[in-house]
Protein backbone atom coordinates (compact mmCIF):
# COMPACT_ATOMS: atom_id res chain seq x y z
CA UNK A 1 0.00 0.00 0.00
CA UNK A 2 1.39 3.58 -0.77
CA UNK A 3 2.84 5.09 2.19
CA UNK A 4 0.60 8.40 1.73
CA UNK A 5 -2.77 6.44 1.36
CA UNK A 6 -1.66 4.68 4.77
CA UNK A 7 -0.75 7.27 6.57
CA UNK A 8 -4.24 9.25 4.71
CA UNK A 9 -6.48 5.87 6.22
CA UNK A 10 -4.65 5.72 9.91
CA UNK A 11 -5.38 9.41 10.03
CA UNK A 12 -9.06 9.03 9.25
CA UNK A 13 -9.31 6.63 11.68
CA UNK A 14 -7.67 8.01 14.30
CA UNK A 15 -10.41 11.47 13.97
CA UNK A 16 -13.21 9.56 13.90
CA UNK A 17 -11.99 7.75 17.16
CA UNK A 18 -11.27 10.97 18.62
CA UNK A 19 -14.89 12.26 17.78
CA UNK A 20 -16.86 9.31 18.95
CA UNK A 21 -14.93 9.14 22.50
CA UNK A 22 -15.88 13.31 22.37
CA UNK A 23 -18.88 12.45 21.58
CA UNK A 24 -19.05 9.44 24.33
CA UNK A 25 -17.54 11.47 26.78
CA UNK A 26 -19.90 14.41 26.89
CA UNK A 27 -23.62 12.34 25.97
CA UNK A 28 -22.63 9.24 27.65
CA UNK A 29 -20.64 10.70 30.75
CA UNK A 30 -18.12 8.16 29.95
CA UNK A 31 -14.59 8.79 31.99
CA UNK A 32 -12.74 5.81 30.69
CA UNK A 33 -13.02 4.26 27.47
CA UNK A 34 -16.46 4.11 24.92
CA UNK A 35 -19.67 2.52 26.07
CA UNK A 36 -20.58 -0.59 23.92
CA UNK A 37 -22.82 1.25 21.65
CA UNK A 38 -20.05 3.94 20.84
CA UNK A 39 -17.63 1.18 20.83
CA UNK A 40 -19.33 -0.85 18.18
CA UNK A 41 -19.80 2.62 15.52
CA UNK A 42 -15.82 3.02 16.18
CA UNK A 43 -14.60 -0.51 15.13
CA UNK A 44 -17.96 -0.03 12.34
CA UNK A 45 -15.98 3.02 11.09
CA UNK A 46 -12.62 1.95 11.43
CA UNK A 47 -13.50 -1.12 9.28
CA UNK A 48 -15.19 1.10 6.52
CA UNK A 49 -12.14 3.06 6.08
CA UNK A 50 -9.98 0.25 5.94
CA UNK A 51 -12.07 -0.93 3.10
CA UNK A 52 -13.19 2.15 1.49
CA UNK A 53 -11.65 2.01 -2.00
CA UNK A 54 -11.54 5.99 -2.70
CA UNK A 55 -9.26 6.34 0.44
CA UNK A 56 -6.53 8.15 -2.77
CA UNK A 57 -8.75 10.41 -4.29
CA UNK A 58 -11.80 11.15 -1.47
CA UNK A 59 -11.84 14.25 0.80
CA UNK A 60 -14.17 13.47 3.38
CA UNK A 61 -16.59 10.54 3.62
CA UNK A 62 -19.80 13.37 3.35
CA UNK A 63 -18.40 14.15 -0.37
CA UNK A 64 -18.56 10.49 -1.38
CA UNK A 65 -20.52 9.38 -4.04
CA UNK A 66 -20.58 5.87 -2.67
CA UNK A 67 -21.59 5.53 0.79
CA UNK A 68 -20.76 2.59 2.12
CA UNK A 69 -22.20 2.93 5.65
CA UNK A 70 -25.18 1.44 6.71
CA UNK A 71 -28.32 3.86 6.81
CA UNK A 72 -28.25 3.00 10.52
CA UNK A 73 -24.48 3.53 11.09
CA UNK A 74 -24.31 6.61 8.67
CA UNK A 75 -27.13 8.22 11.00
CA UNK A 76 -25.10 7.72 14.19
CA UNK A 77 -21.95 8.68 12.57
CA UNK A 78 -23.68 12.03 11.27
CA UNK A 79 -24.87 12.33 15.15
CA UNK A 80 -21.69 12.34 16.05
CA UNK A 81 -20.10 14.87 13.80
CA UNK A 82 -22.79 17.26 14.18
CA UNK A 83 -21.78 17.16 17.89
CA UNK A 84 -18.00 17.05 18.19
CA UNK A 85 -17.22 18.91 15.15
CA UNK A 86 -17.60 22.27 16.64
CA UNK A 87 -15.91 20.70 19.71
CA UNK A 88 -12.84 19.65 18.36
CA UNK A 89 -11.31 23.28 18.38
CA UNK A 90 -11.20 23.01 21.87
CA UNK A 91 -10.01 19.39 22.32
CA UNK A 92 -7.52 18.93 19.23
CA UNK A 93 -7.23 22.47 17.84
CA UNK A 94 -4.75 21.00 15.29
CA UNK A 95 -6.73 18.64 13.66
CA UNK A 96 -9.89 21.16 13.72
CA UNK A 97 -7.44 23.77 11.76
CA UNK A 98 -6.23 20.90 9.81
CA UNK A 99 -9.88 20.20 8.52
CA UNK A 100 -11.20 23.30 8.02
CA UNK A 101 -8.11 23.64 5.63
CA UNK A 102 -8.86 20.94 3.67
CA UNK A 103 -12.42 21.98 3.23
CA UNK A 104 -11.66 25.02 1.93
CA UNK A 105 -8.36 23.52 -0.20
CA UNK A 106 -11.69 20.80 -1.94
CA UNK A 107 -13.70 23.92 -2.58
CA UNK A 108 -11.22 25.72 -4.46
CA UNK A 109 -9.97 22.53 -6.32
CA UNK A 110 -13.99 21.87 -6.96
CA UNK A 111 -14.90 25.20 -8.06
CA UNK A 112 -11.49 25.20 -10.65
CA UNK A 113 -12.63 22.18 -12.19
CA UNK A 114 -15.48 23.48 -12.39
CA UNK A 115 -14.60 26.61 -14.79
CA UNK A 116 -12.14 24.71 -16.21
CA UNK A 117 -14.92 22.30 -17.44
CA UNK A 118 -17.14 25.26 -18.56
CA UNK A 119 -14.78 26.66 -20.48
CA UNK A 120 -13.75 23.71 -21.93
CA UNK A 121 -17.59 22.83 -23.26
CA UNK A 122 -18.04 26.43 -24.53
CA UNK A 123 -14.70 25.97 -26.91
CA UNK A 124 -16.17 22.49 -27.74
CA UNK A 125 -19.20 23.93 -28.64
CA UNK A 126 -17.70 26.64 -30.41
CA UNK A 127 -15.81 24.19 -32.08
CA UNK A 128 -18.68 22.35 -33.47
CA UNK A 129 -20.86 25.32 -34.32
CA UNK A 130 -17.85 26.75 -36.45
CA UNK A 131 -17.34 23.22 -38.40
CA UNK A 132 -21.37 23.13 -39.28
CA UNK A 133 -20.80 26.94 -40.40
CA UNK A 134 -17.25 25.87 -42.89
CA UNK A 135 -19.04 23.14 -43.96
CA UNK A 136 -21.94 24.65 -44.58
CA UNK A 137 -20.61 27.95 -46.13
CA UNK A 138 -18.01 25.52 -48.35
Amino acid sequence: MHKDIHTKREREKGVVSEMIALYCRKQHGRRNGLCPECEALAAYARKRSDKCPFMETKTFCSNCKVHCYKPEMREKIRAVMRFSGPRMIFCHPVTAVRHVLEILQNRIVVSFIGKLRHILCVQIALLFITGIFLDFVL
